[in-house]
């Protein structure tokens, strides 16, 4: 029986994993398994990405999207099918939005929320980058008495340390307790197991080790943690952002993606102290990239630029193993019945479901010739944002749109609801910096066209909602950026 490993590197863009000078673990796992050069997510931030790669559906298929924040009730789940088989099914999460307040608990025997700290109204993690002097001292003291003192200072000594030595977030307590459970185990049965690695995320701040190789010359660790790193800001107008200012936010996010892979190292060894490792396929995705100052954007909101949907996937275990390097369109929407394939599992009423097609080595599918990518609305709203930067720039209203890309190896088409059309030619053109949208009009018209026939082929969910969040929830995720 075949143990499924599915690992979430949460903010992870194809160029910082995969590039040059990818980190050893991810590097051995290529080398190893199967490296795939062109995985596409099929949306740009956390909700909707996960929520398409559990169910094999596109977001406008599945619901789940800004206004209707929660995984479906009734869109498939590739875990319940996994439950069914009969595997144990066990999710490890660092993200607050991979919960079950979200819906992301159906199908799991067990599913831990491993965040670290529940933030309170004001964040000591942005207090902690002001600059050192009274000021700071007097802010962090007014937030430690106003409401929980006890889990206020807790907050406050957190913010500290990793304000000057960087932290993990998560990853390192997540392994533990994988180990602990892997060593308790008494089942039998083959397990799916599911972790998200929140360290890519906003705000880096990675361990000082892991990020002092990548520092620009002349650029201390203390200095780079005193960036500003409130990217609404950024895109709202209200805060100036040099190139040496991402040049250096670059290499906090590298700092991040070096201490992560080692994480994933060492979970790979618990697998194989376990006794597990050979009988396990062992999945490494990114939800979606990320927008380091890339086309005047921070964060991973507002586009749908290959920094955001490009993501690393690596596969070992099984018929993946040496499977070398493929090079053919995938998306994270096949992913779900490609585990089912490896696994063995037939799951017929789950698959009459999809959307997504198995790329299984052993699988009798065509390759796809175009992958697509939703937005269907901003997050945040542009009222959110108004809430959260005091005098918005005319500019950010722009974003107030959805979006939907279809891409190919060569050309790529990005529509909005506000009628703008953005075409590029992503095989020489990388960057999506020349927009050819007026000089090949022809080619824009016969991409946008496949587009509307992809829309007409099935049905968009119309019944979702938005989860009931409590308070804390709503801190948590004001703090990552999300709400206001």
């Amino acid at each position: 029986m075949t143990n499924i490993v599915l690992i979430v590197m949460d903010t992870a863009r194809y160029d910082e994993s995969f590039g040059t000078a990818a980190p050893p673990t991810i590097a051995d796992l290529c080398d190893n398994g199967t490296k795939f050069t062109n995985a596409f997510a099929a949306a740009p931030w956390t909700l909707p990405s996960h929520a398409s790669v559990f169910s094999g559906q596109y977001p406008s298929k599945h619901g789940s999207n800004a206004t209707a924040k929660q995984f479906n009730p009734s869109a498939p789940s590739v875990i319940e099918a996994f439950d069914e088989a009969g595997h144990e099914t066990v999710a490890v999460s660092n993200n607050t939005w991979i919960s079950g307040e979200f819906g992301f608990d159906r199908g799991f025997d067990q599913f831990r929320k491993n965040w670290q700290f529940v933030q309170a109204d004001a964040d000591p993690v942005k207090i902690a980058r002001e600059n050192d002097g009274i000021e700071r001292w007097k802010e962090l003291a007014r937030h430690i008495f106003d409401g929980n003192p006890p889990l206020n200072a807790l907050n406050a000594l957190y913010a500290f340390f990793q304000h000057r030595h960087g932290s993990d977030d998560g990853a390192k307590r997540a392994n533990d307790w994988v180990k602990e459970w892997l060593d308790d185990r008494e089942e039998s049965d083959p397990f799916f197991l599911f972790l998200n690695y929140m360290e890519p995320h906003l705000e880096y701040a990675p361990p000082q080790e892991y990020t002092e190789q990548h520092l620009p010359d002349g650029v201390t660790f203390k200095e780079a943690m005193q960036v500003e790193q409130d990217a609404f800001r950024y895109i709202a107008g209200d805060l100036e952002m040099t190139e040496r200012d991402f040049e250096i936010l670059r290499a906090l996010y590298r700092g991040e993606i070096a201490y992560l892979d080692e994480q994933i190292g060492n979970l790979r060894e618990s697998l194989k102290r376990a006794g597990e490792w050979e009988d396990t396929v062992f999945v490494v995705i990114g939800d979606h990239g990320e927008n380091i100052g890339d086309h005047g954007l921070m964060d991973h909101q507002y586009c749908l630029y290959d920094t955001l949907i490009h993501v690393p996937l690596v596969i070992h275990g099984g018929a993946f193993t040496n499977g070398g390097e493929r090079t053919d369109l995938v998306q994270l929407t096949d992913l779900a019945p490609s585990l089912l394939d490896a696994a063995d599992i037939e799951a017929p009423e789950f698959r009459d479901r999809l959307q997504g097609q198995s790329f299984h080595p052993q699988a009798d599918t065509d390759p796809r010739e175009y992958v697509y990518a939703e937005y269907m609305a901003p997050q945040p709203s542009m009222d959110a944002l108004e809430k959260r930067v005091s005098n918005p720039s005319e500019e950010v209203y722009k974003y107030d749109r959805s979006l939907r890309a279809i891409r190919g190896t060569d050309w790529k088409l990005i529509r909005g609801s506000d009628g703008t059309r953005e075409l590029y030619q992503v095989s020489v053109d990388q960057m999506e910096a020349d927009n050819r949208s007026e000089t090949e009009p022809e080619q824009a018209e016969r991409l946008e066209q496949q587009l509307d026939d992809w829309l007409e082929s099935f049905t968009s969910e119309e019944d979702n909602t938005d989860a009931d969040m409590d308070q804390n929830t709503k801190n948590r995720l004001e703090d990552l950026g999300y709400l206001q």
